[in-house]
């Protein structure tokens, strides 16, 4: 099964950067990622009862964890996580 979350910045400063993701622009929960203690946030699920959020939220976390490790902490105004 493939897997699509599209992840839009909303606000980074020095300690935390968060996010909307979701499946598309519409149905948008809200994630934050703390820089400091490197935990994640989920400060509004998907507003969808039919979705998910735990399955997006997740895969949303993985990707900003690459951004945050790999790409040294470069949080880039749109991206998506794909399988």
């Amino acid at each position: 099964m493939a897997s699509f979350v599209l992840l839009l910045k909303e606000m980074e400063d020095e300690e935390k950067v968060i996010y909307k993701f979701g499946p598309n622009e519409i149905v948008m929960g809200r994630i934050e990622l703390d820089k400091i203690t490197r935990k994640f946030a989920e400060l509004d699920p998907i507003p969808d009862p039919n979705i998910s959020t735990k399955f997006y939220f997740d895969r949303a976390a993985q990707k900003l964890s690459v951004c945050f490790i790999r790409e040294n902490g470069h949080f880039p105004d749109r991206t998506t996580f794909e399988s």
